[in-house]
């Protein structure tokens, strides 16, 4: 059995990289894991991103082939090395990054095929770590003028940013994926008192930058899909599984989540999306890496092997 095929096309933006785990390394980024997400859920999804000429770069792209994500997009550099990063995970699972700079993705360019691409595509995700270099950054900022919906992953990875950059891509953006703590710190930068509920620091987010949708991941609280759009806010409890670790899984949740956000054919309940990216999410955590391997009917067996676990919920 094949995974649907949608009539939906996307295109992801930023980091391609080897995650040097304890256990061995895995492909990485974040774009990336949205980008092989969303094209195992039926969702032609391109990935423009850069690697260098070297072998880590020629191993990425035999990897992505085998993983079927697209690679139209893909830029060498004769000069600046393949990205990789060293990956610490404690004794609680949470995981730390020392991430390399400068990379190849610091200096992606753009031409007529990557503007035609964006202009033609239904969504458009970028993260703000991909926008560190200023020849990353100029790219990003000429294709947001042709994207039709613009999706900002906020990914905040010390020194890799600064406010006035983050406040710069949140006023881009009509959809804003961010975690519980990248919240509080958004916030505080926005002068919000650290008493405020979440509901009111995504409230000042929403309101300071025009941002129609937020989602805010909890990890195994869940997530919020907070919408000025329909007027509301929405809490899905996130399922209980066995965590491994929790590399990509909010990855994979926006990935769900924009597979069913983006349907032509039916319009999902904000309960169905979240749903969804919340089973894909929980897969994940309780696989190792950020991609792994799966289609349609492994991710329906999930759900009703967890079914019942989670009807308190």
């Amino acid at each position: 059995m094949k995974n649907e095929i949608l009539n939906i096309k996307g295109v992801c933006f930023g980091e391609v990289l080897w995650d040097n785990l304890p256990t061995g390394r895995k492909l990485g980024g974040a774009p990336l894991n949205v980008a092989y997400h969303l094209n195992k859920l039926g969702i032609h999804t391109d990935m423009l991103t850069r690697v260098g000429d070297d072998v880590d770069g020629k191993e990425i792209i035999t990897l992505c082939a085998e993983l079927a994500i697209p690679l139209t997009l893909f830029q060498k550099d004769n000069k600046y090395p393949t990205s990789t990063v060293e990956v610490h995970i404690d004794e609680n699972r949470d995981v730390r990054y020392e991430i390399v700079f400068p990379v190849a993705w610091d200096y992606i360019a753009w031409g007529e095929k990557e503007i035609e691409t964006v202009s033609k595509a239904d969504f458009f995700v970028f993260g703000s770590l991909s926008t560190r270099h200023n020849t990353s950054y100029q790219t990003l900022q000429t294709l947001i003028k042709v994207a039709n919906y613009k999706v900002l992953d906020v990914n905040l990875r010390a020194p890799h940013y600064t406010k006035d950059r983050i406040f710069e891509l949140l006023y881009y953006a009509d959809l804003v994926k961010m975690n519980e703590e990248e919240l509080g710190f958004v916030a505080t930068w926005l002068g919000v008192p650290d008493t405020d509920t979440d509901a009111q620091k995504a409230e000042a987010v929403m309101t300071t930058f025009g941002v129609n949708e937020l989602i805010v991941t909890y990890g195994a609280k869940g997530a919020i899909y907070h919408s000025w759009l329909g007027k509301f806010s929405y809490h899905f409890p996130a399922l209980k599984v066995e965590v491994r670790d929790t590399i990509g899984s909010g990855d994979s949740f926006l990935a769900a989540f924009l597979s069913q956000r983006c349907r032509q054919d039916k319009q999902a309940t904000p309960e169905e999306m979240l749903e969804f990216a919340a089973t894909l999410s929980a897969f994940v955590t309780q696989s190792t890496g950020a991609c792994p391997s799966y289609d349609a009917p492994t991710i329906n067996r999930f759900v009703w092997l967890n079914s019942l676990d989670n009807m308190n919920y």
